[in-house]
This record gives C-alpha cells, sequence and structure tokens, in this order.
C-alpha cells in the first residue's frame, strides 16, 4: 500500500488560520478555539486505511482530553470531485458514525492543507496555548497490517505534556499515511506522484 510520511514542520511555527464549514454549515477558524490551552488539527480522510484503522481511537481520544483543555478540529482536504467518499455530506456522516464530538471541516480549495504543510492523512498538528506547534508526529505505531494495538500513546504523550505547559518530546515519529488526494493541477510543491 502507497505510503505517505508528513512533512518535517518547524517546532514552535504559528498555527495557520482557516475557515472552513462542517456538513451542517457552521463555520469555524481558529479563534473559535482560542479559550483552549491545547488544540490538535488533524488532517483526516473518509477511506484512507491508516485513518480508518484509527478513527474510532481518535474519537474517544477526543472524549478522553475534551475536559482537560484539549480542543480538536479535524480537516478533510481531499479532492472530493475524484474521490466522491470525500464531499461534505460524507464528512457529516462519517463524523456522526464514529462519534466524532469534534468539528471535521472540508478544505474544498485545499489552501489550509497547503498552509499547514499537511502530507498525508493522518497528519495531527498539536498546538499550545500560544497556537505554535508543540508536536508534529504519529498517534501511535499501529498501521494497517502490522497487528499493533491503536493506543494513541505517542499524541497522549504530547498532549499531556502541552496541557503541562511543558514541551511535548523533541523526538517525533513522522506521521505515515495515504498521501492527501490534490485536485489536478494544485499540487504543492512538496507533493511527489511516486507517493
Amino acid at each position: 500500500m502507497p505510503k505517505t510520511e508528513s512533512n518535517p514542520i518547524t517546532l514552535g511555527t504559528r498555527a495557520p488560520d482557516f475557515v472552513l464549514s462542517d456538513a451542517n454549515g457552521a463555520e469555524f477558524s481558529l479563534k473559535d478555539f482560542a479559550d483552549s490551552p491545547a488544540l490538535l488539527v488533524a488532517f483526516i480522510s473518509n477511506r484512507c486505511p491508516f485513518v480508518v484503522l484509527i478513527r474510532e481511537a481518535l474519537a474517544q481520544f477526543a472524549r478522553d482530553y475534551a475536559g482537560q483543555g484539549l480542543a480538536v478540529v479535524a480537516i478533510n482536504s481531499n479532492d472530493a470531485e475524484a474521490h466522491p467518499e470525500e464531499t461534505l455530506e460524507r464528512l457529516g456522516i462519517e463524523a456522526k458514525t464514529y462519534g466524532y464530538d469534534f468539528p471535521y471541516l472540508k478544505d474544498e480549495t485545499q489552501n489550509v492543507a497547503k498552509a499547514y504543510g499537511a502530507a498525508c492523512t493522518p497528519d495531527f498538528f498539536l498546538y499550545d496555548g500560544e497556537r505554535r506547534l508543540a508536536y508534529h508526529g504519529q498517534f501511535d505505531d499501529a498501521r494497517p497490517g502490522n497487528g499493533k494495538d491503536v493506543t494513541g500513546v505517542d499524541l497522549r504523550a504530547a498532549v499531556e505534556a502541552v496541557l503541562k505547559g511543558s514541551p511535548a518530546a523533541a523526538a517525533q515519529v513522522p506521521s505515515i499515511g495515504c498521501n492527501i488526494k490534490w485536485t489536478a493541477g494544485n499540487e504543492p510543491s512538496w507533493f511527489s506522484t511516486a507517493a
């Protein structure tokens, strides 16, 4: 199965702003999460096996930390015309089916994915209270077919550090997943068709 690794992004980088809608037409931007001491921006998909493997655990993860101050927002940047299972309507179905209690937003122009440097699904960006990047790595080391339990151990450790006001571990294993499905002609400079 082809796989893509997340791009290296400098820790401390500020979170780019966005204005995106969910399947119910509600708009969200970075300022909607301003009161949260930590924010996880997760680029995900409805179809990628790497996301399918962790989606229920991700929903539980968000519930586990919601009361502790972690805000979660998921973004789908895949080309919905070429991949109809990635439409805004299907995002709403996915969120309801798998218990996403967080906004699941559609990045139709793919500009938000480009601004963040998102390369794959899943691709996790954890920001501290000042919205500086604290962690950009894997959920855990479970992958489709490798038989490892989905625990979210890597991301959990990072969230717990940020919520305590400590830096996340300096050694961060990149996330691996399906490449974002770029609209033809809209591919970013870092995208390789070999992925």
